[in-house]
């Protein structure tokens, strides 16, 4: 048996494909770099990060962070020995990344330059002629109920038609959007979400005609359970031809995290999840028979000790990676250096330095060795959780020496560079240069922090925090260094450890 969520971590607007015995998943990440991670599975239920599609996105503003924008809902297809992921910037178009080999590097490049279309997915029909379904971003264009399709070119290079609206979903399915196209015993089928993030529920229409028109009909919703909003994912077919469908569920604080529910068909419909109120309409499941014994052994990496000549594949940027921010080689742990803020001041919201992992748990303490190798009053190495509320505790150079300095902030304006404003909360006096930082993260969905000067005995510093989430994800943990006082300077952080244990009870 396995028990959803079977991830439970942000792994955002998640799509599947099976290529032989080997499932891969893609799932959103915004303004987190690099983008759109790849996850590879033998079950559906264990996953390991293998790469990202997206190593840097090909615009100025991506050099800062951009809360809210970048990378949105994408898909994956494996056509004709090539690996097609659809990823859509809802202020710059639709981009496609290609890859023969999911291990290796993947090349980028717009198929539409347009603004507001998101949630796009590729068909290739038996015909040889493609096609894309897409929705549109309510922020952008101010629609959200209305999916089209247009006619690519098979090799997925440009738009050869003008969109056709083949579902209205104003009355009927409000806020309707990642559309996931397939064809299964003579009907196309989109599988949708409708509703909303949190509170939604999974829709599929049916038709014999790609250009429709479409039946619709809801397929699974909350029901009974306590699995709120269960929509938005991809429907796998296993090796032994039984049908899963992979899904999120809006946990706020954390994010969007991932669950798997059996699937089956009853009169030419898909059925999701399992019949528990006798409404006709699937619920999602808590627990259900393993797909297939795989490699159980398959996990996402947390800790890290940095023994690597570059990072692992757990850690991204808040704007587009540049080498400049860090560096793992020819010494002991990672270094990330304290660097000024070109174009605001150095809060960490602005920060496109930090350096930041999905929580893959629901409670989890991160423990952090850290030494401070300060050149300039200001010079900082800290942890922190990022979020509409955040805090971050770290070593400070100051007028007299080191201090712990504890930092909170609150963002007022939430999307794109956004405003935000930070206070001191604390500022204790330390002796020496290394210190071991604790990050608490409780089920009730508030942390602290603590610090130790052995890595033995800790020191509860400040307040508890209440976790909050970000611009369209959950909230991030970080590693951040950089200058207080927006000061040039050669000072560093350097990380010896992160150490990452889970302290759920569930």
């Amino acid at each position: 048996m396995y028990q959803n969520p079977i991830l439970y971590a942000d792994y955002s607007d998640p799509d599947v494909i099976r290529v032989g015995e080997d499932y891969y998943m893609v799932a959103s990440s915004f303004t987190y770099l690099p983008g759109v991670p790849l996850l590879h599975s033998r079950d559906l239920v264990h996953w390991e990060i293998i790469n990202y599609c997206v190593r840097s996105l090909p615009f100025e503003k991506y050099n800062r962070p951009s809360h809210g924008s970048g990378t949105w809902a994408p898909s994956i297809r494996f056509h004709e020995g090539t690996f097609y992921v659809f990823i859509p910037l809802p202020d710059e178009g639709i981009y496609v990344a290609t890859s023969t080999d999911p291990y290796g590097e993947f090349k980028l490049h717009c198929l539409h330059e347009v603004k507001g279309w998101i949630d796009p997915c590729p068909f290739w029909d038996e015909d040889g002629r493609a096609y894309m379904v897409f929705a549109y971003a309510n922020s952008r264009c101010g629609i959200k109920h209305r999916l089209d399709l247009v006619e690519i070119d098979p090799q997925c290079t440009k738009v050869l038609s003008e969109p056709m609206t083949i579902f209205d979903g104003e009355q009927l399915a409000p806020t309707t959007e990642g559309p996931k196209l397939y064809q299964y015993e003579g009907y196309y089928y989109i599988l949708m979400p409708s509703g909303g993030v949190a509170t939604g529920w999974q829709s599929v229409l049916r038709s014999k005609s790609i250009k429709g028109p479409y039946e619709y009909r809801i397929v699974m919703h909350q029901g009974n359970t306590d699995i709120n909003g269960p929509h938005q994912g991809g429907w796998v077919t296993a090796v032994d031809g039984k049908h899963w469908f992979l899904h999120f569920q809006d946990v706020h604080e954390l994010g969007r995290i991932i669950h798997l529910q059996p699937m089956c068909f009853n009169n030419g419909w898909p059925f999701i999840g399992a019949e528990q109120n006798g409404d006709g309409i699937g619920e999602p499941v808590r627990k259900w028979r393993l797909p297939a014994m795989g490699e159980s052994e398959y996990k996402i990496a947390t800790s890290d000790d940095f023994t690597e000549d570059r990072l692992g594949l757990q850690w991204q940027w808040q704007a587009n990676p540049k080498d400049f921010f860090y560096s793992v080689k020819g010494h002991k742990g990672l270094r990330l250096f304290c660097l000024s803020n070109e174009t605001r001041d150095n809060l960490l919201w602005y920060a496109p330095n930090a350096l930041t992992q999905i929580p893959q748990h629901q409670a989890f303490s991160m423990t952090a060795k850290v030494r401070l190798q300060g050149h300039k009053k200001g010079d900082m190495a800290a942890i922190g959780i990022i979020g509409h509320k955040y805090a971050y505790l770290g070593m400070e150079k100051t007028e007299s020496g080191h201090a712990l300095s504890l930092y909170t902030g609150t963002v007022t304006e939430k999307n794109f560079e956004g405003k935000a404003v930070e206070t001191l909360s604390v500022s204790l006096p330390y002796e020496g240069d290394t210190v071991t930082l604790r990050l608490e993260v409780f089920e009730s969905k508030m942390y602290r922090f603590a610090w130790s000067t052995d890595g033995v005995r800790f020191n509860f510093l400040g307040e508890s925090q209440p976790l909050t989430r970000a611009s369209w994800t959950g909230a991030k943990l970080c590693l951040w260094s950089g200058n207080k006082l927006n000061c040039l300077s050669e000072g560093y952080g350097e990380y010896e450890f992160i150490h990452i244990e889970d302290r759920s009870n569930s």
